[in-house]
Parts: structure tokens; C-alpha cells; sequence
């Protein structure tokens, strides 16, 4: 992928597809290292299915064979130096703890890190095609903190749907203002 936005446009939809209520997107930025983490309290995943998840040839999907989200910001992440580890408990055996942790580091300075993209879009499609799922983002660059709570929105809202065009909108527009004077 050309953008880190898509792969975690890619990983966060993987979280809602597995029944997750809340997903959170937790990006870090301190001097030449970017962590990108993505948690979820979805159904989990066994420790075989984890092993295999990086595999390009092993997908859930039954609409094509392969499966490649997580294989391609694994290899993203260890092309600059970096690592992709991925923690799960299964719904099963952690009934009251469950869900997916996916932590991918980069280094910056790489000649092949990929750029973290257009990462305002991916948010606000990720709300725009989910809007009964949670999502919390944030986005620490050394002392500055962009954040979105969707939580927090349907407080204010109440039965208005996080979907409709005007709150779509004023989302996307605050997270324009929090990132304003931001090289990114």
C-alpha cells in the first residue's frame, strides 16, 4: 500500500468485521520512530490464527484467496528497521478481556518508510461505513495530541446518527484544525 492510511483503513475494518464495539487507533510519533497501534475488543484470535495471519495466502474472506492487510504492513514496518507484533485473546477463553492488539513500528528515516498518508480520510470513512462501532483515535507527535472520540460524540448527539453529512463533516473538519500547523 502506498500509504499507512490504507493499511489502517485495512486492519480497523478487520475489527469491525470481528464484532468488535470499540476500536482504537493509537499513532506515536517520537523523533524518528512512528508506532502505529491498532486494539479492538473484538471476538480474538487463536494463537494459530495469529501465526498464520501474516501469511499472504491465509484470509478469512471468502471472496478472494489471499489475504493481504496484515502481510503488507508487517512488510512496511520491517522494511524500515521496524517490527509488526500482533496480541489476541479469543472471546472463548477471555470472555470478560477479549480482543486483537496490532503494534507496527517505523522508522522514519528510511529510505522505504511509507508515509502515514491522508489519515483524516480513513478515520472518517472508518466512522462514515460503521457508524454503530466506537472508534477512538489519537495521534501523539512529540508533545501534541490530535484525538477523536466517538464515544464522547454520541453523548452530545444522542439518536443522531455519527453518519449523517453534518457530523461527518464537522468530524473531518475537526480534525483538520487539531492537525492545523502540522507537518505530516
Amino acid at each position: 500500500m502506498k500509504e499507512l492510511s490504507l493499511n489502517i483503513l485495512d486492519v480497523a475494518e478487520n475489527s469491525v468485521k470481528a464484532g468488535a464495539s470499540l476500536t482504537q487507533i493509537l499513532i506515536a510519533e517520537e523523533g524518528n520512530e512512528l508506532t502505529l497501534q491498532i486494539k479492538d475488543d473484538g471476538c480474538g484470535m487463536s494463537e494459530e490464527v495469529v501465526k498464520s495471519v501474516v501469511d499472504p495466502f491465509y484470509t478469512t474472506r471468502t471472496t478472494r484467496k489471499v489475504g493481504l492487510g496484515v502481510p503488507l504492513l508487517k512488510l512496511a514496518a520491517e522494511q524500515t528497521g521496524g517490527s509488526l507484533t500482533i496480541e489476541s485473546k479469543t472471546e472463548e477463553e477471555f470472555p470478560s478481556e477479549h480482543g486483537t492488539c496490532v503494534t507496527a513500528v517505523f522508522f522514519k528515516d528510511h529510505l522505504d518508510f511509507t508515509p502515514l498518508g491522508d489519515v483524516i480520510s480513513s478515520i472518517v470513512t472508518l466512522i462514515q461505513g460503521h457508524p454503530d462501532t466506537d472508534f477512538y483515535f489519537s495521534h501523539r507527535i512529540e508533545d501534541h495530541c490530535v484525538e477523536l472520540d466517538t464515544r464522547q460524540l454520541r453523548e452530545v448527539l444522542g439518536d443522531t446518527p455519527l453518519n449523517t453529512y453534518e457530523v461527518i463533516k464537522w468530524t473531518e473538519d475537526y480534525l483538520h484544525e487539531q492537525y492545523q500547523g502540522f507537518n505530516l
